[in-house]
């Protein structure tokens, strides 16, 4: 048995259900449906940061209502060894804190204090978590999160397949 999950559009998911009932309806259904999660927070909050750039949005429903998308340069790595290694290592470091704040002070300004239900993070983690760590932004702490860490370098398409993605229905689906 195979099990995969559908991401359904929370305005789309009565007609969904309907048709997956009426499909695997009979005395030998092909698949099931095991289990059904919503994510269903307005206003929504996106944070997306990855190493080549970053977005930010504050979403209402379907829609952005505001966002901020950018790019930040921070460099690879390199094969150099010795002294060269470390200035570059430093200097990667140093890009990255850079970054972070870029991104905190965005965030600080779309995201203002009380206003988002819920977020969705993704792009780099140990980036993702040192915005967050950002003590202007402890008020998103406590917020119900949903993670999307499999996201390409945030651009404005990226931003609004994320706003997509996290207010999505997961439906665990079982092929019998």
């Amino acid at each position: 048995m195979t099990t995969r999950v559908v991401e359904v559009a929370p305005e789309r998911l009565d007609g969904w259900l309907e048709r997956f009932a009426t499909s695997n309806a009979g005395p030998e259904p092909r698949q099931r449906l095991v289990t059904r999660d919503e994510f269903a927070h307005d206003p929504l909050a996106l944070l997306l940061i990855r190493r080549g750039g970053y977005a930010v949005g504050l979403a209402h429903g379907a829609a952005l209502a505001e966002s901020k998308v950018g790019t930040r340069h921070v460099q690879s790595r390199t094969a150099a060894g010795g002294w060269s290694q470390q200035r570059f290592a430093r200097r990667r470091g140093n890009q990255a804190d850079e970054l972070v704040r870029a991104v905190a002070d965005h965030a600080v300004r779309i995201l203002p204090r009380g206003i988002p239900a819920g977020l969705v993070v993704g792009g780099d983690k140990a980036l993702v978590r040192a915005v967050l760590d950002d003590p202007r932004l402890a008020h998103l702490e406590g917020v119900p999160r949903r993670e999307l860490y499999d996201l390409p370098d945030p651009r404005r398409a990226v931003l609004e397949d994320a706003l997509r993605r996290g207010r999505a229905v997961r439906v665990t689906i079982e092929e019998v």
